[in-house]
C-alpha cells in the first residue's frame, strides 16, 4: 500500500510539470507562427510607451508646489494638500455635479437613440430609402464642433432661430426665449445637440450586430407568426445584448468624459453654473493659472474614478454571467 500511495503522488507533480511545458511549448510555437503580427505591434507598443506610460510619472506634480523653474529635487512636496483643497472647494464640487449630470444624459440618450434608430433601420424594407437615412443621420458626425456650435447658437437665437420662430407660431410662448442664457436649459440642449452629432455614427455598431443575427431565427419567427414586434423582442434585442452590455463597461469607464468642446463653444457667463465641467475647471483654474499641481491632482482624481467605474461594471457583469470586457 506505501508503494502505490508513494508511486500515486509522484504522478501528480510530474503529469503538471507535462502539461506546463506542453502549454509553453504550444505558446511559443504559436508566438513563431505569428511573427508578422508581432513585428507590426511593436510601433503600437512603443507608442504606448512613451505617450501613454511615460507621462505618468508627471503625477508626481500633484504632490507638490510644483514649478516650472525648477529641477525635480528642488520641488516642495505637500502631500495631499492639492486633493485636499479639491474637495474642499465649492467650484470643483460644482463642476463635479455637472461633469456627471452631463455625462448620464449622453450616455442614457446616446444608448437610448442609437439602439432605437438601428431597430428601425433594420425593419426598413426599401434599401436606398434605407441607405439614404443613413447617410444623412451620419452627416453631423463629421462636423467640427466650432461649425456646430455656431448651428446651435443660430437655431436657438432670440432673433431669427426657427425654434424660437415655431414655438412663436404655434403660441407655446409670447415671447423669444434666450436658451443659452438660462443654465438651467444647458444640460438637455447639450444632449439634444450630441444626439444630433453622433446618433448616426453611434448606430453603425448597432446595425453590424444586427447583421450577425442568423436570418434562419427570424424565417422561424415568421412560421410561427411572430409580429415584428415580437422578433425585435426576442431575436433581435436578446442578440444585441452583449453588445450593449460592453459598450456600457467601456461608457461607464469615461464617465467623466463629459466632453470639452462643446462646453466651451456653448459655454458663456450666463449659463457658467451649468456649462463648466471637470475640463474646463483644470485649463480654467490649473493651467492657465500655471497651478500645474491642481490640474495634475483633477487629472488623477478623473482616472482613479474612470477606473472605479470600469472594473465595477465589469465585476457586475461577470457577476450576473453577462458578457464583459475581462
Amino acid at each position: 500500500m506505501q508503494t502505490e500511495e508513494h508511486s500515486v503522488s509522484l504522478d501528480v507533480p510530474l503529469n503538471s510539470k507535462i502539461d506546463s511545458r506542453t502549454t509553453f511549448t504550444y505558446k511559443m510555437k504559436k508566438l513563431r507562427n505569428q511573427k508578422a503580427l508581432l513585428l507590426m505591434s511593436i510601433p503600437f507598443l512603443i507608442w504606448l510607451f512613451i505617450f501613454k506610460y511615460l507621462p505618468i510619472w508627471g503625477w508626481t506634480m500633484a504632490f507638490q508646489d510644483f514649478k516650472p523653474i525648477r529641477s525635480f529635487f528642488e520641488q516642495e512636496w505637500v502631500g495631499l494638500k492639492h486633493f485636499t483643497f479639491l474637495f474642499s472647494d465649492a467650484a470643483f464640487l460644482r463642476v463635479l455635479r455637472n461633469t456627471f449630470a452631463m455625462s448620464a444624459i449622453n450616455l442614457v440618450l446616446g444608448f437610448v437613440t442609437a439602439i432605437t434608430l438601428a431597430l428601425l433601420l433594420n425593419e426598413l424594407g426599401g434599401r436606398i430609402f434605407k441607405r439614404t437615412v443613413q447617410t444623412i443621420s451620419y452627416m453631423p458626425h463629421f462636423l467640427s464642433w466650432v461649425v456646430t456650435a455656431s448651428i446651435v447658437s443660430y437655431t436657438l437665437s432670440m432673433e431669427n432661430g426657427i425654434i424660437n420662430i415655431l414655438l412663436l407660431k404655434f403660441g407655446f410662448i409670447n415671447e423669444p426665449i434666450l436658451f443659452l442664457g438660462i443654465g438651467k436649459y444647458f444640460w438637455g440642449i447639450l444632449g439634444a445637440t450630441e444626439v444630433w452629432k453622433n446618433l448616426g455614427w453611434n448606430t453603425i455598431i448597432y446595425l453590424a450586430a444586427i447583421t450577425m443575427i442568423d436570418p434562419e431565427q427570424y424565417e422561424a419567427a415568421n412560421i410561427d407568426g411572430a409580429s415584428r414586434i415580437q422578433k425585435i423582442r426576442y431575436i433581435t434585442l436578446p442578440a444585441l445584448k452583449p453588445t450593449i452590455i460592453i459598450l456600457l463597461i467601456m461608457n461607464l469607464g469615461h464617465i467623466l468624459e463629459s466632453g470639452f468642446e462643446p462646453q466651451y463653444l456653448l459655454g458663456n457667463p450666463m449659463n457658467l453654473d451649468y456649462s463648466e465641467n471637470l475640463d474646463i475647471f483644470v485649463l480654467k483654474y490649473g493651467i492657465s493659472l500655471g497651478n500645474y499641481s491642481l490640474a495634475t491632482a483633477a487629472g488623477i482624481f478623473k482616472t482613479i474614478v474612470s477606473f472605479i467605474f470600469l472594473f465595477a461594471a465589469n465585476s457586475m457583469a461577470k457577476k450576473f454571467g453577462q458578457a464583459r470586457l475581462f
